[in-house]
């Protein structure tokens, strides 16, 4: 069976193709609030979707697949609002806790993530590197000032940390809530003199 990546699922499909790529990841996360990551399985997500089992596997190679896919797009569609104002640790402290509670919004995505983005599926493995960039994009545009690149390797352990902490709420050793809030006093440790 041959899986399809759709990081961007509108290019390269026709109209019909687009329309059952979206019509099954409104029905898998509906599938997944409904019933929970264990439970969940592509079956009864192309069930919920009006579509057969093999049309699905096309377009979704596991569940893993679907996870980090419904991941990505509830990540990247967000605008966070975060405020250009005051200093770098503070604009830094602002997106780490924006990005946070976007995550808590869908708490059965965020529990079925963790798992998925750990698995060796090759279209997991694109969407983990585009995740990874998105919080790379998000870090970097908070630390940025005009005409002054953010320092690369700061921007790797704020990627490293929040993907640390992510992972530690994953597990379930801290609620979302508490790795925000350890998130704002990295940062501050993290950036310390560098303000």
């Amino acid at each position: 069976m041959s899986s399809q990546v759709f990081e961007t699922p509108r290019q390269g499909l026709n109209r019909r193709q687009a329309e059952t790529v979206e019509r099954l990841l409104t029905a898998g996360l509906a599938e997944l609030r409904a019933v929970g990551h264990e439970a969940l399985t592509i079956r009864t997500v192309a069930q919920r979707a009006g579509v057969s089992p093999a049309t699905a596997y096309t377009y979704l190679a596991s569940k893993n697949h679907l996870f980090a896919e419904l991941f990505w797009r509830h990540l990247s569609g967000a605008r966070l609002r975060v405020s250009g104002d005051g200093t770098a640790v503070q604009r830094l402290q602002a997106t780490m806790r924006a990005l946070t509670a976007r995550i808590v919004e869908e708490p059965e995505l965020a529990a079925a993530v963790t798992p998925a983005l750990l698995g060796t599926d090759p279209d997991v493995a694109r969407l983990r590197l585009k995740i990874g960039g998105e919080f790379l994009a998000r870090f970097e545009s908070a630390l940025g000032e005009p005409g002054t690149p953010a320092d690369p390797a700061v921007l790797d352990v704020l990627v490293l940390t929040f993907s640390g902490a992510l992972l530690q709420a994953g597990m379930g050793l801290l609620t979302y809530d508490q790795i925000a809030e350890q998130l704002v006093s990295a940062v501050a440790v993290i950036l310390r003199g560098n303000s």
